[in-house]
């Protein structure tokens, strides 16, 4: 078996590793989900990693290189599952890349669910290739009371074991050590009950549980999964989490990104600006002065709004939603949350872990549309990715509520939350009623509270961030440009002028607001804040914001739309935003003439 072999290889116009020798080892990292891969995986192999979805599907999975025996070799983080006789997508593709074969296949098991783990273990061992098991969160068995004789457990299934603990490193270079020891097991392939039997002798044999306490941890981890205390815990630690996010991005934008744009970059662009002279490249590069000077807001160059909307207004808050999102998953909770959301998930026909794209949402609409993935049918993503363009306000946004609705008082620019949760609630009941198929139940494997490993924890916010600058950066300039071209041609006014009927009509707003409305199409944020100098009354703000917010996604969340829901279901999903944005502006206009 080499690396070429493999349909993973072969997927076209895919970017592989270029040090990587044509025959170079491949290595899988298989097991259930949520049982520290992803810790594994980052450990193993740092920071140099790429994602990329299965050929023909869009499940992702993760791959990069590690060390042994002297050699580099190809670290393929498979989907987690369950088992190999498929019950969704994931398992489907687990099962697929298992088949293409591998030199060595890391297979992780979770000490504290054993017997439950074992179903997709020995489904592994049966296929013939070599195998080593990393026996994870032994640290949290012992103080669960469950004891594992690893001698007994290595001959029953006729492989190397390593006990592990992912999060601190515990057992990892004798993992490594190990991988070249690698077994091919004696299992022979079984049938279900077959299984199942074997598994039940195994556990006798290998696992003793002695009596322990019920600790204070123990009672957080069972209200935070109780249905009812679970759901006011989970909405509290969203609250304080926006706001400890709001809280942090804010202090970095003053404190480091702002100085540096204005200190630094803002010199060297009008240095520049004077080089091009008037001009269409200066037009594109530097954008429109505002009273003479570059505006690194309102100007749309290229290089001022393009670098500065980016760097200098969303990445800050970027890095503070991924560093909250990633301790919360780190700590555990996430699957808690899932858990909990289900049942309130499931009436919008979609299942609890929509609740962790949903909330990437809030950060950016591009890396929550991604999120997507981890749903099984393409009804389900196709719903959540359309209620999180509709209803989810990036951090951008967020950050422009108070700019445009704050002077009108807080209550306005709550009220812009009120009404977007209710349209996502309606707007997800309708499409569940009226799209065809099935929300599949949610299986989720609840793991233990822990404190995370910063080394990890740190890692997986690197990459997070590495992903969205490589998925967005380009789509943001692209914006830009386009925004700017568009203007510079007169376009975008002449869509406006034609619009402002139903504007004046059905919105109740000034002609006027159709611009910065129809440019939201590029860059919601940037044309939040030009409703600003129109001056328009603080219901007609709410109802321009309101509208913004719902129609047309930025053009990267739109091009990644169109990326993973193809031309028909993102064409199908864009008339769903703008109609629920219409009928949503209309209705408040109605409230504000008729009620108020």
């Amino acid at each position: 078996m080499t690396c070429r072999d493999c349909s993973l290889c072969n997927a076209g116009g895919r970017k592989k590793y270029p040090s990587l020798p044509e025959d170079c080892r491949k290595v899988l990292l298989m097991g259930n989900p949520n049982v520290g891969k992803s810790v594994f995986f980052s450990r193993l192999t740092g920071i140099h990693a790429l994602s990329s979805n299965y050929p023909g599907t869009t499940v992702g999975f993760t791959e990069g290189t590690v060390r042994y025996g002297g050699k580099t070799a190809r670290l393929i983080d498979v989907p987690g599952a369950y088992t190999l006789d498929p019950t969704n997508e994931a398992e489907v593709i687990a099962r697929r890349i298992l088949e293409d074969g591998a030199d060595v296949i890391i297979l992780v098991v979770d000490a504290t669910a054993l017997e439950r783990n074992l179903v997709m273990a020995m489904q592994v061992l049966e296929h013939g290739i070599p195998v080593v098991v990393a026996l994870n969160m032994v640290d949290e068995a012992r103080h669960r009371g469950i004891l594992i004789d690893l001698h007994k457990l290595e001959e029953e299934l006729g492989v190397p074991i390593i006990p592990t603990v992912a999060v601190t490193g515990q057992g990892l270079s004798d993992l490594v050590a190990k991988m070249e020891e690698a077994r091919i097991s004696p299992l022979q392939p079984m049938t279900k009950e077959a299984r199942w039997q074997a598994i039940g002798e195994i556990i006798a044999k290998v696992q003793t549980v002695t009596h322990r306490h019920h600790t204070t941890m123990d009672r957080i981890e069972d209200v935070s999964a109780h249905p009812v205390l679970g759901g006011i815990m989970g909405f509290l630690i969203l609250i304080v989490g926006f706001m400890a996010i709001r809280f942090v991005g804010e202090g970095i934008i003053t404190h480091v990104t702002d100085p540096v744009f204005d200190n630094l970059w803002i010199p060297v662009l009008e240095r520049l600006n004077e080089m091009l002279g008037d001009g269409a490249l200066r037009n594109i590069l530097i954008g429109t002065l505002i009273d003479g000077k570059i505006d690194l807001e309102q100007s749309l160059g290229v290089l001022s709004t393009g670098l500065y909307v980016e760097f200098g207004m969303v990445l800050p808050y970027i890095i503070a939603f991924y560093s909250g999102l990633s301790f919360l998953e780190d700590f555990g909770y996430l699957p808690r949350l899932a858990v909990v959301f289900d049942a309130l998930l499931h009436r919008f026909g979609i299942h609890g872990y929509a609740i962790i794209p949903t909330l990437l949402g809030f950060g950016c609409n591009v890396p929550g549309i991604l999120g997507t993935r981890v749903l099984e049918s393409e009804r389900e993503r196709f719903i959540a990715a359309t209620l999180i363009s509709v209803g989810i306000p990036c951090v951008s946004i967020q950050a422009m509520l108070s700019a445009t609705l704050g002077e009108f008082g807080m209550g306005y620019v709550a009220a812009v939350y009120g009404i977007l949760f209710c349209v996502w609630l309606v707007l997800g009941r309708i499409l569940h009623l009226t799209l065809k198929g099935y929300s599949p139940e949610l299986i989720v494997e609840i793991p233990p509270y822990r404190m995370p490993s910063m080394k990890a924890w740190s890692s997986k916010l690197w990459f997070r961030i590495k992903d969205f600058l490589y998925e967005a950066t380009p789509l943001v300039l692209l914006g830009i440009f386009l925004v700017n071209i568009l203007d510079t041609l007169g376009v975008m006014q002449k869509i406006a002028v034609a619009l402002s009927p139903i504007f004046q009509g059905l919105l109740g707003l000034p002609p006027e607001t159709a611009i910065p409305i129809v440019m939201g199409v590029f860059r919601k944020d940037i044309a939040m804040g030009l409703l600003i100098p129109i001056g328009l009354s603080p219901s007609q703000m709410l109802v321009a914001v309101i509208v913004l917010a719902m129609t047309f996604p930025c053009i990267a969340t739109f091009i990644i739309l169109w990326k993973e829901l193809g031309s028909k279901r993102m064409l199908m999903s864009s008339g769903i935003m703008i109609s629920a944005a219409l009928i949503t502006g209309g209705l408040l206009n109605i409230f504000f003439k008729v009620i108020l």
